[in-house]
This record gives C-alpha cells, sequence and structure tokens, in this order.
C-alpha cells in the first residue's frame, strides 16, 4: 500500500539529510526535534519531546509512516508509538536488543517494521547477500566498514563523525557471528586484521550489530560469516587500553563524552565498505567482492559529510521502495532480502553509484 506522510524524528545531521532526501523523492516531510530549530528548511519542522509517550504518539497520528533518527535508545519508544497507530517504522540502529524488541512487535504490526537501515547494519547486508546470490554454494561472506576522517591526526586517527553512544555500544556489546558453521558471540575488538581500500592500510576488527538478522538467515548454509569496523592501524590497541585497562567500560556515557571532546566531527570523511563473499561457481571457488571508498558530495547546494549522505540515502531508498511497493508493506524487514538493483535505482539509493571511487 502505497504512502505519502512521513515523519523524521530527530533532525541532526543524517536525520536532516534524511528528511530532505525524502522531500526530494516526493514525500511530504515532517520533522521533529526537541530543539527549537532556527533555520528554515525546504520541509516542515516542529518542536516535539519524544520521551512522552504521549505527545509522541498524539505528533504521529497524522501520518502514515515515521523515520527515527534518534539516539539508539530512544528508538523502542518510537516503534511502539508507530505500532500503536499501526503506521511503517524505520530507523538506523544498531543496537541488537532494540531490534530484538522492534521484530517482536512486528508480529501484530498493521504497518512495516524495519530497523537497521542505515549503513551497518543496512546497506552493508545489502551488498552481503548480492554478492552471495551469485555463488552456487556459498562458504564465507566477510563485511567490513569504516567511517574515518580523510587526514587523520593523532595516535586514534580517528573523528566522531557518528553518535557517541553508537560508537561506544559497538566497542563494548557482545558480536554475532557464524564460525566453522557454529552460531556464536564474541568480544568485540577482537579477531584484528589488515586491510587494504585503494590503497590505503587499514586495520579491521570486531564490533557489535552490523549483522543485523544475518546470522538468523544464513544460519545453517554458511561456514563463516562476520562484520567488522576498519580503522586507521593502531587505533584498536588504544581502544582497548581506555575503556578496558581504564575501566571506561563501565562509564559509557562519560566515555563518549571524553572521546568525542578529544576527536569531534570534521567536514572531510570518508566511508571505506569491503564487502566479500566466496564459495562455489559452476564448479569453481571463487570470491566476489565490493570495494568502495565513499567521499562528501553536494546535494542540494550543501557538501554533504560521506557518513550522513550514505547512513541517510540509504533508509531513505528502503524507504522509495516500500512506498513505490518493491518491498512488503506489513511485518518484519531484513536488510539482507532488499535487492541491490532497485535499491539502486531509487531516487536516494543512486547516490551511492555517483559517490565514490
Amino acid at each position: 500500500m502505497s504512502f505519502n506522510k512521513i515523519a523524521v524524528l530527530g533532525l541532526g545531521n543524517v536525520g536532516t539529510l534524511a528528511a530532505l532526501l525524502l522531500h526530494d523523492g516526493g514525500f511530504t516531510v515532517t520533522g521533529f526535534d526537541s530543539r527549537k530549530l532556527q533555520r528554515k528548511r525546504l520541509f516542515k519542522t516542529a518542536r516535539l519531546e519524544v520521551t512522552s509517550a504521549k505527545k509522541l504518539t498524539e505528533a504521529l497520528k497524522p501520518f502514515e509512516a515515521v523515520l527515527s533518527c534518534l539516539p539508539y535508545h530512544l528508538n523502542v519508544g518510537v516503534a511502539k508509538a508507530a505500532h500503536k497507530l499501526g503506521i511503517h517504522y524505520f530507523d538506523l540502529t544498531e543496537d541488537v536488543p532494540t531490534t530484538q524488541a522492534i521484530r517482536e512487535m512486528s508480529k501484530t504490526a498493521k504497518g512495516l517494521m524495519a530497523p537497521q537501515c542505515g549503513l551497518a547494519p543496512g546497506f552493508i547486508g545489502i551488498v552481503g547477500a548480492h554478492l552471495a546470490e551469485q555463488l552456487d554454494m556459498v562458504r564465507a561472506i566477510k563485511l567490513r566498514v569504516g567511517a574515518l576522517p580523510q587526514h587523520p591526526t593523532g595516535l586514534l586517527g580517528y573523528a566522531f563523525n557518528w553518535s557517541p553512544e553508537g560508537v561506544v555500544n559497538e566497542y563494548l556489546n557482545d558480536c554475532e557471528v557464524i564460525e566453522e558453521s557454529q552460531h556464536k558471540w564474541v568480544s568485540p575488538m577482537e579477531w584484528v586484521e589488515t586491510i587494504y581500500v585503494n590503497g590505503v592500510k587499514l586495520e579491521a576488527f570486531t564490533t557489535s550489530g552490523g549483522l543485523g538478522t544475518m546470522c538468523e538467515t544464513y544460519g545453517g548454509r554458511i561456514e563463516n560469516l562476520d562484520y567488522k569496523s576498519m580503522r586507521y592501524p593502531g587505533h584498536v590497541k588504544l581502544m582497548n587500553f581506555f575503556f578496558h585497562e581504564l575501566l571506561m567500560r563501565e562509564q559509557r556515557e562519560v566515555a563518549g563524552k571524553i572521546l568525542t571532546n578529544a576527536k569531534p566531527p570534521v567536514d572531510d570523511d570518508v566511508v571505506y565498505l569491503h564487502a566479500s563473499a566466496e564459495g562455489d561457481s559452476e564448479g569453481k571457488l571463487l570470491r566476489k567482492e565490493f570495494v568502495r571508498a565513499y567521499y562528501p558530495i553536494e546535494i542540494s547546494g550543501e557538501v554533504r559529510t560521506a557518513i550522513a549522505w550514505t547512513t541517510s540515502a540509504s533508509v531513505c531508498a528502503v524507504i522509495e521502495m516500500v512506498r513505490d511497493g518493491t518491498l512488503p508493506a506489513k511485518g518484519f524487514l531484513k536488510q539482507e532480502e532488499i535487492p541491490l538493483g532497485p535499491f539502486l535505482k531509487t531516487h536516494s539509493g543512486s547516490l551511492y553509484d555517483t559517490g565514490h571511487e
């Protein structure tokens, strides 16, 4: 069932750009934020305190869908409001318990419940599944993503262009994998390996949430499946020291504030993607790869960071596909069930074909 009226909650860099892309894609958009916004935008905006379930539900009544670009811990409340109203729900979360709670709601939902629609989980899973489909038998899928400054400084070589709560969550929560055909949970910031993208040396290590529901989907069908974050060499050793030797894992909120104060966001960022699938095709062992470096691009007269537009474009492409009937309009959406070809043909998804080197 087609829909048009959508609310976007949280007007940070990603939320604002997502609302703009949806507006450009033909949706009637209203953006909500807890702050009073000074700058006028192409779409309607309003203030809303999302921690009030009553106010949130009342505000969402006129809409057919809602996109949450809020911190992950607020998403369950938004999903409950969407479920109560029978409207479509989308978010960007990497948090596993949040996704599990939303999936439970989807069993009785009148609309579609679609969490994890960002970059990782999200687009990287769509790519991984696309590579796997090109093989007769798949033995391994390896997914790697890095959102980094183009010109790193200091020993960490990092900048917090993404939510500090999300990054700390990824670095400290256990990671779901399939290893030697066994479904497991392993520690984060382990299994360190070296990867090169366009000649740039990077290190990759386990982080939480990037696979979404893929372990369930590929369980019993694949020997190895894992997700890792990519950083510049030396990063993971220092982060292990910070969180474990200094015991900052016990103070997640404080840790996020310290790190963002030390490594604030930058304009010149880059998003590295390295996805691969190994297996047999017509009796031959092959490795299919999708390797890209995405840079800031201009959208609507303003240069947008790579992490902002790759994340926004991913969720907006999915929303467009649901509206156009390319994806289901009810139940729970797994990212690996989204076809890459139609995704890239959407208004928002087409940015992935133009923004890389």
